[in-house]
């Protein structure tokens, strides 16, 4: 009789992948950034607590979409090289790294990681749909004299060209923002869902309008944790209250196997101010259900 390991036995890599290996379909990586956040630090450790949270989800198949994502093409090449205390440096070190992986899913981190992600992907894909689960827009175009910090990471990306604002769309948006960021934002054709009318329309509701704005093009998807309430994500560095609940976050990306994915990432998770690990545990829950989506896509292809 064979036993399967407990899983703290389990290699320290997500859901216990083999690791390195550059081949895969899927290639999870951290990406330790922590250098343009605005009010608590710490998400350098978000990728390391992601990994070990990551371990409960081993258990067995996806319970809706009946795939079982450990078993899929994908493993751990684990942390991407950044420049110690440098944003420019380390951004382009990023970009580079990004661009030698094909499908990639990335561990935060803060949210000024998914800028040079996008500058890999959308040259090879042209410029991008994206679907923005987030508390804030994050087009501001500087943080507090900062220019490439966690906030201005939409603005930089719909200037630059790497994603077609008319085809992006924000969930949960919840905090204080000057208007001129509003206006400016709403300006460029990006759809705002505010976390009050995720609540009002439904889960359903939310992923209709997803496809409405993103049709078949090319998409990237963005997860910073901080869309959650702090009841279910207190291990954040910008936490907003009035959030989704982590059901409902989950409701909706089950909805969007349809969508043609090219990538992802889940940032901002901070475990020095995490309860129980439920944020990173949640962090985790989002990249396992996101490869069960392509698991499920490729499967029925």
């Amino acid at each position: 009789m064979s036993l399967s390991p407990a899983t703290f036995a389990l290699p320290a890599t997500f859901l216990g992948l083999a690791a390195y290996d550059r081949a895969a379909t899927y290639c999870v990586a951290g990406i330790p950034l922590d250098v343009g956040t605005t009010n608590r630090s710490g998400a350098r450790d978000g990728p390391a607590a992601i990994r070990r949270a990551s371990r409960m989800l081993v258990d067995g198949a996806h319970p809706v979409h009946r795939i079982e994502p450990a078993t899929l093409p994908v493993a751990d090449i684990g942390d991407f090289s950044i420049a110690l205390g440098d944003i420019a440096k380390s951004l382009d070190l990023i970009e580079r790294q990004a661009a030698a992986v094909g499908h990639l899913i990335a561990l935060g981190g803060e949210h000024g990681i998914t800028l040079p992600l996008l500058r890999a992907l959308s040259k090879r894909t042209g410029p991008l749909a994206l679907v923005h689960f987030d508390a804030h827009v994050d087009t501001w175009p500087d943080n507090f004299g900062q220019r490439y910090a966690h906030g201005s990471v939409f603005f930089h990306a719909i200037e630059e060209g790497l994603i077609d604002p008319r085809k992006t769309i924000q969930i949960g948006i919840r905090s204080p923002m000057g208007t001129d960021v509003h206006d400016w934002t709403l300006a460029r054709g990006v759809r705002i869902v505010p976390s009050e009318a995720v609540h009002e329309m439904g889960p359903a509701a939310v992923a209709e309008e997803i496809r409405a704005v993103v049709g078949a093009a090319p998409t990237y998807l963005s997860v910073d944790v901080d869309v959650l309430d702090p009841a279910f994500a207190p291990g954040t560095g910008t936490p907003e209250i009035g959030g989704l609940a982590s059901w409902q976050l989950l409701a909706v990306l089950r909805r969007l196997g349809d969508l043609d994915f090219r990538g992802m990432d889940v940032v901002e998770v901070a475990p020095a101010y995490d309860v129980a690990e439920i944020t990173a545990l949640a962090a985790a829950t989002v990249a396992w259900e996101y490869l069960a989506l392509m698991g499920k896509k490729a499967a029925t292809a």
